[in-house]
Order: C-alpha cells, then structure tokens, then sequence
C-alpha cells in the first residue's frame, strides 16, 4: 500500500498528534487531582470545596470514566446517611440519659433543684432547634427536638409526682394527654421546619378521650362509643383540606396518614367493645346497643369511604363497613346459637349487592359493599353447603351391609331445613349477582348451592324412602344432563359445576341403591343409561365429556352383571364370567365407537383385569385358566384389526398363563410342558421375522424362544436321576446345533452346542468321578502341570485358533 503523503507532511502530522496527546494527558491529570480534593473533602459541605483552576477542570470534550480514580477507596454510605445515624444514636442517648436521672437520681435534689434542672433542660431542648433550623440542619433540629418532646413528658411525670400527687391518675392522663398535644402543635406550628412535633401532638391527643372514659366511669356502651367518636375525630382531620395542608406541605401528609391509621384502629377497637357486649348480652336492651354500635362503625367506615380520595383504599374500607354491618344485623337479629346465622348472612348480602345499582354512591364504594356482599353471601352459602354434606357420605355404611334393606339415612338435626333454605336464597343471590354485575362466575356458584339445597331437602323434610331416591335420582339426573350436553348450557363453566355435582351425587346414590336388591337394578341402570346416552347423543365438545361418560357407564354395566351373579346365587369362580361378557362387548362396538372408541376398549380392558382379579380371588385354578384363556380369546379378536395388531400379545400371554395354570391344576411337573408352550410360537414368531428381514440377528430372534426351553431342561437335567430327560435334550440341542451350523446362525449354534456339551458332561460326570477315584493322588496334579507346559509351548498358535474361532462365529448370523 502506498503511502499518498510526503515523509515531511507525514512527520508534521505525527508532532501535531503528540502535541494533542500531552495536552489531554495534562488536562486529565488536573482533573483527576480535582477529583482527589473532592472526595478527601466528602464529609463538608459541597461549597467547602473549590472548583477546580482555569484550565484544569471538565473541558469541552471531558466523559467521565466509568470507574473511581485509581488509589481511593469506595464509600459504603452517604454522608447523609452517616449524618442521620450519628443523630438517631445522639437522641437516643440522650434520652436514656434524661431517663434515668428522672427515675434514678431525682431523689437526691430538691424541690428548686427538680424544677431548675428540668426547666433548664426543657427550655434548651426545646430552644436549640430554632437556631439549628436558621443555620440548615434540619435532621440535627429534629433530633434535638424529639429529646426535648421527651422531656415534656418527664415534666409532666415529675409535675405529677412532686405537686399533684393527689389527682386521680386517669383524671391527671387525660389533662396532661390534652396540654401536651396543645403544647406540641403550638410548638410545630411556630417551628415549621420541624416535621415531629404535630403527629407527636396528633399520637398524645389519642389518650384524652379513652382516658375521661375511664375517669368517668361510663361503661363499655359508652366507651365503645367514645372510641367511635375518636376514630371520627382522627377520620374527620385526615380528609381535611384546610390552610394547614397549604402552609405545611412537608408536614400535613405525614399528619393525615398518622390520622387514618389511628381512625381505623379505633374503629376496630369500637367493633371488639361492641362484639363483647353482644356475646355478654342477656337481654334484647344489651343486644340493641351492641348492634346500633356496631351499624354506626359500619356507617362510619362508609362515609370515609365516600370521601377518601386514594381509589385503591375506598373499597377495602367501604367493604370492611359492609362486613360491619352484616355483624350488626346478626347481633340484633340472630339470638346467639341459632341456626338461622347462615339465612341472616345471605340475606344481608342482598341490599349489599344492591348498592351496585345505586348512582348516589361513588364508583369504588359501590363496588366495596358489592364486594362485601358476595363475601357475606358466600359464607352462607359455605355454612350451608357443609351442613348438607352428611346426606351424601350418609350410605356409606352399606358398602359392608350390601341388601340388608337398613336404608341409612343422614340425620341433620334442626338445623336441615335452615340449611336447605340457605343454599336455595344463596344460589337465588348468585343468580342476582350475575344479572346486576354481569359476571357469569356467579352463575357458577350457583349451580352447587342450588344442586345441594335440592338433594339435601327430601332428607331435611323427613320424606319416605322411596319418594328420597326418586327426588334424589331426579336431581343427579338433571346435573348430568346439564354436564353431558344432553340440553344446550349457558356456559362451559356451568357444565363443569353440574357435572361435579352429578359425579358426587351418583357415586352417593349408587352406594344408597345397594339396599335393595330392586333399587340397585333400578338406580344402576338408569345412572349407566343416562352416561350412555350422553356419550353418544350429547353436545359441545366430546373430548373429555364423551370419555368419562363411557368409563362411568362402562362401570355402571360391569356393576349390573355383577349385581345378576349375586342375585342368582351363583358361585364366586363363575362371576368372572359374567364380568368377561364387558371386554367382549367392547372389542366388538370398538370399530364402529367412532370419537370413543379409546375410551370405550380402555374401559373394556379395566373391565376385563377386574375379571382375572375375581377369578384369581376365588381360588379356584381351572376356572382362572378359563377365564384367562377366554381373555386371550377376546384380545385376539380384537388383534384381528390392522390397528390393533399391538392387542396380540397380550392374547399370546394370556393363553400361555391359561396353558400354564390349566398345567399347574393338573398335577403336571415336567418342566418342558411349561416351556415348549413358549418356545415353538416364539421360534414360529423368529422364523417369520428373519424371512422378512434376513439381517435380524439370530441371538434377537430365535435366542429367547430357544433359551425359554434349554436353560429350564438343562437345569432340570442335573437333578433328574432318569435317562430320559439327558437324551431326549442331547438330541434336540443336537438338531439346535446343526441347524446353527447348516443356516449359518450364531445363536443356535451357541446354544445348541453349550447345551450339548453340558449334558454330554452330566452323562459323563460318575464314570469320570470313578476314575478320578482309581488313580493314584500324585497323577492329578502331574496331568495339569503336564496341560499347563503343553499350552504354554503353544500358546501363540492357540491364540491364533481362537481368533479364528471367535471370527468364524462373528460371521455366522
């Protein structure tokens, strides 16, 4: 590349490079000396330090590097931060100080002592943050200020026990409560740098009231409404937008939080006075001022609500209102242990759920009493549906007392038809609540209250046996109706409801129904008919409807057959047969099942495990190994089809457990009627799959038929005493070898020849021991020592001969 300047022009830019360089490596050392003096200098104030010389400082093309200038160590706190720690510890000292010398060291001086040196340290506490304040230091002021608050209250305690000693103690709190929040909010508006003294003023104010109270003797009634009147006091000063809020506006919001958090704190005082009146209340006179308590708090909590402008925080306190006042009408209305509670809570619920219509209240307070309506409503609805829950697990005891006619039924006392009545109003109000809100959730909920209230009734209402099962059976019919889409539903979330429902009720009534020989028929048939007709002709999606649908119906048939093999006394190894006609049935409907057809064979299947487990459970061998063979028979038919061809195998292995048992029940114990079963289909299996695919390996294909044979005899070989066994395997591993050896297969070959080998040495084995026996006792180890040299002289051509062996017989199949 060539260069296109002259060695000369070249040579003045270079020096006119460098001659830049020097001046930004000058103009960086200034700046980081500046940088230096500056954080030596951290903890005064900014304007203590200089800024930095002509020249020297962030010039026009200054960036500031990313990291502290190299040598100086990194702050972990602000000065600030350090500032304000020094003067929390400095106040707090301080007033331990002051502590114990008011408690511990007072004695020691005398009356103008006392007074002297609390004046002095009073007036000087109290006194300092005005000249802090001129010169900006505002967190010492605050720190200095809150010593000298503390020393008030000393005042007062020491003014109380030196000078006043005889006023009543609740008398003397509530005037020194009031003088030291006067004293306070004089003293905070005068400083108004100083942000402690009015909410200090604001906290001492909270004890006049209480405390007159008590001075007075009034009662819990009027305490409790002293304690509304203060929570109103605080409310009233917390939604004040006077000339205070303009004047101070470092102070007043600090102020109006301290207010709303003490109004609602003694709101919440108010509601536990009147809840303790209500539950000590014998008489209608104690439970009338509880409750008008209690619906005065609730009015309070809403009319904040109405004009608190924070639109998060006024529903949660129209709803708390609401909650309220849902405890007033139960103490005024409900006597305590009734069971009409939960009637009370839904039908207070409803003018709260009203409020959602009403456009005199302001948005979030409607929806706070809404709110608090559902919530109310919901605990009804919750309290009734717990106390209809023991008609549903009432048949339980029939699952050991099957058509006994005892007809358990479930006991709900007195309360039965109040709950009943609840269910019904609280689905009533979740239908309300939808029409008015527009929420379909409501709906719902609905579904099981009302679904609840109407299975429970016949029982509630002490109907006959007969007319429980028929109301009962109708309500579980028309839940499943709803959730199989047999009639179009409003709403996914509707069919869902209703079909839990109707599961519950189903599995509730089917275990009712085994009372009775009649009623089990009866109420089986109906519930598995009515699943059927919902597989097959409902609505709506069919995935996971359809599917429960066939499974429970599939269950209602198995039950019937079963009920039949009961009702005619037939004996416990022949009910597996029954059972075995549910597998049949569906591995015939499977093909033409359509969108069921999975569910409608998996169903099948449990079906068909539920028959061997019967037919295993009755210990009878022969009939198991029929009922397992008519299982293979079943899978068979079903491994006809294309699609199923998989089924096979579980038709191969129930007819070779059929053959085995059948076997075994026969007194049969030659191993090889066991294992020939296996073998001849496997090797049948094998010889079909290497002429489809001749590369299949031999040790895949016919190693475990030929081994599920060889390995049972040859073990049976070696504790037979016979000859017959020896020779009859000798001959077929024989023909298993040179057949290996004519097809070239590596795994009859191995087999076969191991397989002979061994029982070749089994018939060997006593004329060996006999000449071992004969010979002298020194030959045996001569012999070995003699092999060992003869194998060690050629070992390299023996190695060569197993190689060639171990390659002849990889390249057999």
């Amino acid at each position: 590349m060539e260069n296109p300047l002259t060695p000369a022009s070249e040579l003045a830019l270079i020096d006119r490079e460098l001659a830049h360089l020097d001046a930004r490596r000058l103009q960086l050392l200034g700046r980081r000396d500046w940088l230096l003096r500056l954080l030596n200098a951290q903890v005064a104030p900014p304007l203590s330090v200089g800024p930095p010389a002509q020249g020297w400082g962030p010039g026009p093309h200054w960036t500031p590097g990313p990291t502290g200038p190299a040598g100086v160590p990194a702050r972990e706190t602000s000065a600030p931060g350090a500032q304000n720690v020094l003067l929390v510890l400095g106040a707090v000292l301080l007033a331990v100080a002051a502590l114990a010398f008011t408690l511990v060291s007072w004695g020691s001086l005398g009356i103008g002592g006392r007074a002297a040196v609390l004046a002095v340290l009073t007036g000087t506490a109290l006194a300092v943050p005005t000249v802090l304040l001129r010169r900006g230091l505002r967190s010492t002021a605050e720190s200095v200020a809150a010593v000298g608050l503390l020393l008030t209250v000393l005042d007062v305690y020491a003014l109380h026990e030196v000078a006043l000693g005889g006023v009543p103690v609740t008398w003397y709190a509530a005037g020194a409560s009031a003088a030291l929040a006067a004293l306070w909010a004089g003293y905070g508006t005068a400083l108004r740098g100083l942000l402690l003294p009015l909410p200090s003023a604001l906290a001492a104010a909270q004890w006049t009231l209480p405390c007159l109270a008590v001075a007075l003797h009034v009662g819990r009634t009027a305490g409790g409404w002293t304690l509304l009147a203060l929570a109103a006091l605080n409310a009233a000063l917390g939604l004040w937008d006077g000339p205070a809020a303009a004047v101070r506006p470092r102070v007043w919001p600090a102020v109006r939080i301290l207010a709303g958090v003490l109004a609602a704190l003694a709101a919440l005082a108010a509601v536990g006075v009147a809840l303790a009146l209500a539950a000590d209340a014998d008489s209608l006179t104690g439970r009338l001022s509880a409750g008008v308590l209690l619906a005065a708090v609730g009015g309070a909590f809403v009319v904040v609500a109405g004009r608190i402008r924070q639109e998060q925080l006024a529903p949660v306190l129209a709803g708390a209102g609401g909650l309220v006042w849902t405890l007033a009408a139960q103490v005024l209305l409900v006597p305590r242990g009734s069971a009409w509670a939960p009637t009370l809570y839904v039908l207070v619920s409803l003018p709260l759920l009203a409020a959602l219509r009403v456009s005199a209240l302001a948005r979030p307070v409607r929806h706070g009493l809404t709110g608090a309506g559902v919530a109310v409503a919901g605990l009804g609805g919750l309290i009734a549906f717990l106390s209809a829950l023991p008609v549903l697990a009432a048949p339980a005891p029939l699952l050991g007392e099957v058509w006994t006619a005892a007809s358990p039924r479930a006991e709900l006392g007195g309360g039965g038809r109040q709950a009943v009545a609840v269910a019904l109003i609280a689905a009533a109000v979740a239908l309300r609540l939808e029409r008015a809100s527009g929420r379909r959730e409501a709906r719902v909920v609905a579904v099981p209250l009302a679904w609840t209230a109407l299975f429970a009734a016949p029982v509630a209402f002490a109907l006959p046996v007969a007319a429980v099962f028929a109301a009962q059976l109708a309500v579980v019919a028309a839940a499943l109706v709803v959730a199989l889409g047999l009639v179009r539903a409003p709403a996914a979330g509707v069919r869902i409801a209703a079909g839990a429902c109707g599961a519950v009720g189903a599995a509730s009534l089917s275990v009712a129904a085994l009372d009775g020989r009649t009623t089990t028929f009866a109420v089986w048939a109906a519930l598995g008919a009515l699943c059927g007709a919902g597989a097959v002709y409902g609505r709506g999606p069919l995935a996971s409807r359809a599917a429960a649908a066939v499974v429970v119906a599939t269950g209602y048939a198995t039950g019937l057959l079963l009920a039949l093999a009961a009702l005619l006394e037939l004996p416990a190894r022949q009910w597996p047969l029954l059972v075995l006609l549910v597998p049949a049935a569906a591995a015939a409907a499977g093909p033409r099942a359509g969108a069921v057809r999975i569910p409608v064979e998996v169903a099948g299947a449990a079906a068909g495990g539920l028959a061997l487990l019967l037919a295993l459970a009755a210990g009878h061998a022969p009939s198991l190994a029929l009922v397992l063979g008519l299982a293979g028979v079943v899978c068979a038919a079903a491994a006809v089809r294309a699609d199923r061809r998989a089924v096979g195998w579980a038709a191969g292995a129930l007819f070779l457990a059929a053959t085995w048992v059948r076997l075994a029940a026969s007194g049969v114990d030659a191993v090889e009627a066991y294992t020939l079963p296996v073998t001849v289909p496997a090797l049948v299996v094998a010889w079909l799959r290497r002429r489809r695919d001749p590369a299949a390996p031999s040790w895949a294909t016919y190693g475990p038929g030929l081994a599920a044979t060889l390995v049972p005899s040859l073990i049976a070989v070696w504790a037979d005493p016979h000859w017959t066994r020896p020779l009859l395997l000798g001959l077929g591993a024989l023909a298993v070898t040179l057949a290996g050896a004519r097809w070239r297969l590596q795994a009859p070959l191995v087999l076969g020849g191991v397989t002979l080998g061994l029982v070749a040495l089994h018939e060997l084995a006593p004329y060996v021991l006999q000449v071992v026996g004969a010979l002298p006792r020194w030959l045996p180890p001569a012999l070995a020592g003699a092999l060992l040299l003869a194998v060690g002289a050629t070992y390299e051509k023996r190695l060569r001969d197993a190689r060639r062996l171990r390659s002849a017989l990889g390249k057999l199949g």
